[in-house]
């Protein structure tokens, strides 16, 4: 029991370092600014169903994928472990990566469908980032693959809540308050990536023993 906690804190604190629903509230905020309260609280729930869509069948479907193309899941793990560790660097540093939410100048889409999908539901909020963390914590089993799935159902929840009454957030915190909050999710995120890293090349060194 205590590894299923364990195991499930760890998925969900790393799913929100990388979504960081704090600092994709403002982003959030900026896409339907001028939207009345009825269609902010639609377009947030379209954005997150596409997101968790796109983990679920990433979460699902990502080895099939793999085996198409002839990757590995270490060579995998690695490559998502190192881009976690550069998101969560460009984080501390107080810069956007581009992994993380790239082409957010599209971020004017006309239609409120358009503004769910892109750029809120991908890359926003299920960019590669979250797609590489998805297929690794997912990766292990059927109980691995429904705590992943159901900890990103937690955080979408949650995130909804945090771009429905995001106004009243940026307010309390200040700009401030969300920097201190960005770095800090950008140290859990780098140290999850290394994690990430070392489990794969870990396993690597015993396969090959």
């Amino acid at each position: 029991m205590n590894d299923l906690l364990t195991n499930a804190l760890t998925v969900f604190m790393g799913f929100f370092a990388i979504m960081n629903p704090i600092a994709g509230t403002p982003i959030f905020l900026s896409i339907t600014d001028g939207d009345d309260a009825s269609v902010r609280r639609a377009v947030a729930r379209r954005a997150l169903l596409v997101a968790y869509g796109i983990v679920l069948v990433f979460s699902v479907f990502g080895h099939a994928v793999f085996s198409l193309f002839g990757i590995g899941l270490p060579a995998f793990t690695i490559t998502g472990g190192l881009l976690v560790l550069l998101i969560g660097f460009h984080m501390v540093q107080g810069r956007s990566s581009g992994a993380q939410h790239p082409n957010q100048a599209t971020a004017t889409l006309d239609g409120e469908l358009d503004k769910a999908i892109s750029p809120l539901g991908m890359p926003l909020l299920a960019g590669p980032g979250t797609i590489a963390t998805a297929i690794t914590f997912s990766t292990g089993g059927l109980e691995r693959m429904i705590t992943t799935l159901v900890m990103f159902l937690a955080l979408c929840i949650i995130t909804y809540f945090f771009f429905v009454y995001g106004q009243r957030l940026v307010a309390f915190l200040g700009r401030e308050g969300m920097a201190v909050i960005t770095r800090l999710m950008g140290l859990i995120l780098a140290a999850i990536g290394i994690q990430m890293v070392i489990g794969a090349v870990t396993e690597l060194v015993n396969t090959s023993a």
